[in-house]
C-alpha cells in the first residue's frame, strides 16, 4: 500500500482471533466514515485454538505478534500498543433480566432513574445465569460483557424512552451476555504475552452485528450468523432491539475435517481443497502418501453437502429457539464458512424462506467503510474484523479492580462502571442497597378500597474514598468503597379515628336534653372505637346511626318501660340517626349487659358529651322516689301511658304526590320509605335534595305540604 505518514487520532487496532487465523486491522474514523489503513492475517500453523477457546496461550500470542510486526511495517513502523478484541460466543451465557422501581408519587423521569432500572435488569439476570449453573453443577464465574435493552416500561405500559416522562413505576427488560472468567483471562493473558494492552471487548456477534445490520434495520425480524471456523455465532433483531444472542459449535471446521477423511490429507491440504471449490473445476492435491491427485470441484462439494446440511440444519434450530419459536423474516450470513456453495440456499429451506431471503453479507454493508489497503476488498469475512474496530467507538471495555468492604472485586470495564456495578459484582443484596418501603396497608371503607403506604426506610449510606456518594457515581481503578446497607421503613399505620369519615359526632335529643355522641364503625362485622389500629385486610363500614340499644349502653342507662323514637314507640333494635328524639318517663333499671356491648363507646370513656345527661337522671331519680312511696301503682301507670297517634303527610317529590305514613313526626329520610328513588346507582357527580327550593339534609325535619326535589347534578 501507499507509504501513511499522518493518521488522525485515535488510530484504532483491531483484532479478530479466530479458531483458524487472526485478522488484524488498523484505522481510523472521519464523519462517519471508517477508513481501514492497514490489515494483516495470520493462519494457525497448530490446533492452538479449538471452537474459538485458546489451547495454546503461548502459540496464540506468537501469531499476534506476528499480525502485529506486519501492521506495524505497513503503518511505516508506528508502534501499535492498545488493541481490541472480540471473543467468541461458544460459552455465552444470555438471559432477560427485569428491573422496575415504583416511586411514592409522579415523578420526572431521569437518565440516573433509567441507568438504574437496567442495572437492576442486569443484575436480574446475572442471577438466573447463577441459578442455571447451580443446575448444571458449575461453579465458573461469570461476567456480564453487555446488555441491550428490549423494552422500558411507564406504569406498566411499553414505551420507547422514558426519559422526561412523568410517572410512579418504571421498568425494563434487558437482555444481558456474560461470559466465564477462563475465557476472558487466556485471551487477555495471550494479547499481554504480546506487548499489547486490551482497551476494549466485544463479542464477536456483537461486533458483526455493528456493521451488518444498521440500527434502522433492527425494527425487522432479522438473524445474523457469523460463520467462523469452530463456532457459528447467531444474533436476532427484532422491534428495533437485539433480543437474542446464541452459538453452535458446528462451522467451517466440521467442513474441513469431512475432506481430511474423504481424501486422508492433512487440515491445512483440506482446507485448501475446500476454499478453492468455488473458484475451480478442478483441484489438485497430495495426499498424506505423498501421492498427487486430481478431484472435480462437484465431488467436492457432494461430499461436503451432508456436512453443510447438518450444519445449517442446527443453525436453523437454534435461530428458531432463539426468535421464540417461530423462524425470522431474513438472515444474513458473514464469514468464510458462509461462502460455501449451497450453504445458504440449504438455511434458507431448514427455516421455511425464499432462497432470496438469505443471503452473505459482505461489500454492500460497507457503505461507510473504505479500505486504503492494496490488494484487499470488501468481503464477508472482513465483516467481523472490521465490527471490532468500529465498537471502540461505542464503548472501551477493560478489566478494573477495585475495594468494597475491604474484599477486592474484578469489573469488567465497559466505561460506564458505577457504585451499583461494584455492589453487583461483590455480591451486595439488591434489597441492601435502594430504600424498602415498609409494608402497606390495604383495607375497604364503606365498599371502596384505600392504601395507606408504608414509611420509606433510609438509602444505602456509600463512601467512595472516604467522600459520600450516590449509587449512580462513576468507579474508577482502586477505588475504596465502601457501602453500608439500606434500611427498611416502618409498617404503615392508621387508627380508625385518623379516617376522613370518622370525623364529626352525632346529635340526639333524649328526654330534651342534647346527647353529642362519637362515631364509630363495624370492622369485620366487629364494632370498633376511634383507637383501633386498621390491619391489612379489614372491611370497614361506618355506622351514621345509633341502634337505640347502642345510645343506652353509651349513656349507660336503661329505661324499664316502653321508650319513644320520634313519638313512636320504639324496639331496642330500632335505629337512631342525627337529630332524632328518643323520650321515655319510666324508671331506669341498672344495665345487666343482656348483650355484648365490647368496644362500643361510653359516656366515660369520651369528652364529646356536649350537655350532661344529668337532667336525664335526676327525672329517673324522681321516678324512683315516687316508686317507693307508691310501688304498687307502677304498673298502672305505665298502661295509662297512651302511645301518640301518627299522622299522614301530604308532599310532592319532583311533581309527584306522596303520603308519608306512621309516624308522628317525619325527617327528609323517611320518603325515601315511600318515594322510589335509587341512591345506589351513582347517576352524577353530587346528589341534589331541596324542600321549598332550599337545600336540605337527610335528618331534617319535613312538614305538610312541602315541595322536594330530588335529583343528580
Amino acid at each position: 500500500m501507499a507509504a501513511i505518514t499522518k493518521y488522525p487520532e485515535p488510530l484504532v487496532f483491531g483484532l479478530d482471533i479466530g479458531t483458524r487465523s487472526i485478522v488484524g486491522t488498523v484505522g481510523y474514523k472521519e464523519q462517519n466514515k471508517f477508513n481501514v489503513v492497514a490489515m494483516a492475517v495470520k493462519y494457525h500453523d497448530t490446533r492452538s485454538m479449538i471452537d474459538g477457546q485458546i489451547h495454546d496461550i503461548a502459540k496464540v500470542s506468537e501469531d499476534i505478534s506476528s499480525v502485529k510486526e506486519e501492521l506495524e511495517n505497513q503503518l511505516n513502523g508506528r508502534k501499535l500498543k492498545d488493541v481490541c478484541i472480540a471473543a467468541a460466543g461458544r460459552v455465552l451465557r444470555t438471559a432477560v433480566g427485569h428491573g422496575e422501581y415504583e416511586f411514592n408519587e409522579n415523578t420526572v423521569v431521569t437518565q440516573e432513574y433509567i441507568h438504574s432500572i437496567e442495572l437492576i435488569g442486569v443484575e436480574n439476570a446475572h442471577n438466573i445465569v447463577l441459578e442455571n449453573l447451580c443446575e448444571d453443577k458449575e461453579t465458573t464465574k461469570y461476567y456480564c460483557v453487555g446488555y441491550t435493552v428490549i423494552k422500558y416500561y411507564l406504569n406498566n405500559y411499553e414505551i420507547q424512552n422514558l426519559e422526561g416522562h412523568k410517572g410512579v413505576k418504571i421498568g425494563a427488560d434487558v437482555l444481558a451476555t456474560f461470559l466465564p472468567e477462563e475465557v476472558v483471562s487466556s485471551l487477555y493473558s495471550a494479547v499481554h504475552m504480546a506487548g499489547l494492552e486490551v482497551t476494549n471487548l466485544t463479542l464477536e456477534p456483537i461486533a458483526a452485528i455493528n456493521l451488518a445490520i444498521p440500527e434502522n434495520y433492527r425494527l425487522l425480524n432479522i438473524a445474523l450468523v457469523d460463520v467462523g471456523a469452530g463456532t457459528s455465532d447467531i444474533c436476532i433483531t427484532k422491534d428495533g432491539s437485539i433480543v437474542g444472542y446464541g452459538m453452535i459449535p458446528a462451522a467451517g471446521d466440521e467442513l474441513t475435517e469431512a475432506l481430511v477423511k474423504k481424501y486422508l490429507i492433512d487440515f491445512d491440504t483440506a482446507e485448501m481443497l475446500k476454499t478453492s471449490s468455488n473458484n475451480k473445476k478442478i483441484i489438485t492435491y497430495k495426499d498424506i502418501m505423498g501421492i498427487s491427485h486430481k478431484v472435480n470441484s462437484a465431488e467436492v462439494n457432494d461430499t461436503l453437502d451432508s456436512v453443510k446440511k447438518d450444519i445449517t440444519n442446527k443453525i436453523a434450530e437454534k435461530i428458531i429457539s432463539l426468535n421464540g419459536g417461530i423462524p425470522v423474516s431474513a438472515v444474513f450470513v458473514v464469514g468464510g464458512g458462509g461462502k460455501l456453495s449451497g450453504f445458504t440456499d440449504y438455511l434458507a429451506d431448514k427455516l421455511g424462506l425464499s432462497h432470496e431471503r438469505v443471503a452473505i453479507r459482505g461489500q454492500e454493508v460497507m457503505n461507510d467503510v473504505n479500505l486504503l489497503v492494496e490488494n484487499m476488498k470488501k468481503d464477508a469475512l472482513f465483516v467481523t474484523p472490521i465490527g471490532i474496530c468500529l465498537s471502540f467507538f461505542d464503548q472501551k471495555n477493560n478489566f478494573m479492580f477495585v475495594n468494597v468492604n475491604g474484599s477486592r472485586v474484578k469489573l469488567y470495564n465497559n466505561d460506564r462502571l458505577t457504585i451499583f456495578d461494584a455492589a453487583v459484582q461483590y455480591g451486595f443484596p439488591n434489597d441492601k442497597l435502594f430504600p424498602k418501603r415498609g409494608k402497606d396497608i390495604t383495607f375497604k371503607i364503606n365498599g371502596k378500597t384505600r392504601i395507606v403506604r408504608g414509611h420509606d426506610g433510609e438509602a444505602a449510606v456509600i463512601k467512595q474514598n472516604g467522600k459520600i456518594v450516590g449509587m449512580n457515581a462513576a468507579i474508577e481503578a482502586n477505588d475504596k468503597i465502601e457501602i453500608t446497607a439500606s434500611t427498611a421503613g416502618e409498617e404503615a399505620s392508621m387508627e380508625l379515628g385518623s379516617l376522613p369519615e370518622y370525623s364529626g359526632t352525632l346529635k340526639f335529643f333524649v328526654n330534651n336534653a342534647t346527647i353529642i355522641c362519637p362515631k364509630f364503625a363495624v370492622v369485620n362485622g366487629r364494632p370498633e372505637t376511634q383507637m383501633y389500629k386498621i390491619q391489612d385486610g379489614d372491611d370497614i363500614e361506618m355506622q351514621h346511626y345509633y341502634t337505640l340499644e347502642q345510645l343506652l349502653y353509651f349513656m349507660d342507662v336503661k329505661p324499664a318501660g316502653r321508650i319513644f323514637v320520634n313519638n313512636k314507640v320504639a324496639e331496642l333494635s330500632e335505629k337512631i340517626y342525627e337529630n332524632f328524639a328518643v323520650e321515655w318517663t319510666d324508671d331506669i333499671i341498672e344495665w345487666t349487659n343482656d348483650v355484648s356491648f365490647e368496644n362500643l363507646p361510653k359516656k366515660e370513656d369520651t369528652e364529646l358529651v356536649e350537655e350532661s345527661i344529668d337532667s336525664v337522671e335526676e327525672s329517673a331519680e324522681s321516678d324512683e322516689e315516687s316508686t317507693e312511696i307508691a310501688e304498687e301503682s307502677t304498673e298502672p301507670e305505665k298502661q295509662s301511658i297512651k302511645e301518640p297517634s301518627a299522622i299522614d303527610l301530604h308532599i310532592l317529590v319532583n311533581s309527584v304526590p306522596v303520603t308519608l305514613k306512621g309516624k308522628m313526626n317525619y325527617i327528609f329520610v323517611d320518603i325515601f320509605d315511600f318515594y322510589d328513588f335509587d341512591r345506589s346507582k351513582v347517576m352524577g357527580s353530587k346528589l341534589i335534595t331541596t324542600v321549598n327550593g332550599h337545600r336540605t339534609e337527610y335528618m331534617d325535619p319535613i312538614y305538610e305540604g312541602a315541595v322536594v326535589e330530588i335529583y343528580w347534578e
